[in-house]
């Protein structure tokens, strides 16, 4: 008997007709313009694909970018919105949906088709890919990958929750297009922001050591998951609000208590810094409902020694002091055109430095995925897939049905090993108390700490 997903039904869905709109990528686009981002939806009961592809075919129509294809135009790259489609695959699996979610940060579990990044650059390449499988015990996972050129998770959660609405037959949510996106920043951006830029052009010797990381990634590093409950949560806000003097929110509570932990199984003191990317839409008072990628960072220091109270506290600083003292649009806009569009490709981000460690935590949750539905069914567990093996990085979302977080972290193999072992969950769930209830994802998800 096979696990492994069985081709069924293949189909392009579009909202037919073309509205031949052209976007503008800005600078920060393109420099996403090699990264695709995959993730999956896991239901409970069977979904019907055809309902589900009208309803996308409706939504495609609202947001008609991620039917689109990008080009370059005079070195500039534009998503063009000619509804060229988006791939729709339903794959049916002998295993259960347990072991489908048990799966779904392996890589080549085949839950999704990783869109081509680098080749769609070139134009040609879908900017969106859905597949569908259905499992012996009547689950489905839906599995989805979009370019990271058109948009964020705040772009992909939108067009979510348009599909969502399609699909019941309710009104749908706006969506704006920006159709410069260097443009709208250049009006909404303050004069001056904190003046350093997010991105830095590695020397040649660098360039060839991170590209060794790259490649090695897949075979030296490992993707490990964690759940924590409300109560584990609750208990670090408690205690590290204490130490610090302040109110703190979940996400500073356990980025600290997360990264403290696993630099102490690591055995490492040395300080190292933190990047945290910051959803920009609010702070520039922009509409929650605007497609693109607008997103800054936090980049702060990491003290070990300073304990995770510490941490946790200029994190809620950071937050508290963002639009003055974090937001770097501007310096990333003027470093990029400086450096020019051609050599976009040859500079990272800050945040990729896994030769110093430099640990980036993104908070995915609050985005409200739970509450999608799709014929009267909200999802079990949503969760990144299997992108890329790159150490050092963390996603976390709401868990298995909506309860606590559940962090995806991607570690070193033998860090992952001490994670995973006695001594590593016990460090992690050190708020976990004999008389909590187990989070709901441990009866079906055994791989999940």
């Amino acid at each position: 008997m096979s696990i492994w997903p069985q081709l069924r039904r293949s189909r392009t869905v579009r909202a037919g007709h073309a509205t031949g709109r052209v976007l503008r990528c800005g600078l920060m686009d393109t420099m996403l313009a090699d990264l695709a981002v995959s993730v999956v939806l896991c239901f409970e009961s069977p979904l019907d694909d055809d309902r589900l592809a009208a309803g996308l075919a409706l939504a495609l129509e609202r947001v008609p970018v991620f039917a689109g294809r990008l080009r370059t135009v005079e070195g500039v790259l534009e998503a063009v919105c000619d509804d060229a489609g988006v791939p729709f695959e339903v794959y049916a699996v002998e295993g259960t949906l347990a072991e489908a979610m048990g799966r779904v940060t392996a890589a080549g579990s085949e839950l999704v088709a990783p869109v081509d990044a680098p080749a769609a650059r070139a134009g040609g390449v879908p900017l969106l890919t859905v597949r569908m499988t259905r499992t012996a015990d009547g689950g489905t996972v839906l599995g989805c990958s979009w370019h990271h050129a058109i948009g964020d998770l705040n772009s992909f959660a939108l067009l979510l929750r348009i599909w969502s609405a399609a699909v019941g037959g309710e009104p749908l949510p706006e969506a704006e297009l920006v159709d410069d996106q260097d443009e709208l920043l250049a009006e909404v951006l303050p004069e001056a922001d904190c003046g350093r830029p997010g991105f830095r052009l590695p020397s040649a010797a660098e360039a060839e050591l991170l590209a060794r990381e790259v490649a090695a990634g897949p075979r030296a590093n490992r993707i490990v998951q964690i759940a924590f409950t409300d109560a584990e949560l609750a208990r670090m806000c408690e205690e590290f609000g204490a130490a610090a003097g302040r109110r703190l929110s979940s996400g500073d509570a356990l980025c600290a208590h997360l990264l403290s932990t696993l630099r102490e199984l690591d055995g490492d003191d040395a300080e190292r810094m933190l990047t945290v990317p910051v959803n920009v839409r609010r702070w520039l008072g922009l509409s929650p409902a605007l497609v693109g990628n607008l997103l800054s960072e936090v980049h702060l220091p990491h003290r070990p020694k300073d304990g995770p109270a510490v941490l946790a506290g200029a994190l809620r600083t950071a937050v508290e002091e963002f639009p003055t003292a974090h937001l770097n649009l501007r310096a990333n806009l003027w470093f990029l055109a400086t450096l020019g569009r051609s050599r976009l490709r040859d500079c990272v981000p800050l945040g990729f430095d896994p030769q110093e460690r430099r640990f980036t935590f993104s908070n995915w949750s609050g985005f409200d995925v739970y509450r999608v539905s799709f014929q009267g069914q909200c999802p079990v567990l949503f969760s990144p897939a299997a992108n890329y093996p790159i150490t050092w990085v963390c996603w976390t979302v709401e868990g298995y049905r909506g309860e606590g977080r559940l962090a995806t972290v991607v570690l070193p193999a033998r860090l992952a090993a001490r994670v995973r072992g006695t001594e590593g969950r016990a460090a992690l769930h050190r708020f976990r108390r004999a008389e909590d209830q187990p989070p709901a994802s441990a009866a079906v998800l055994p791989r999940v700490i």
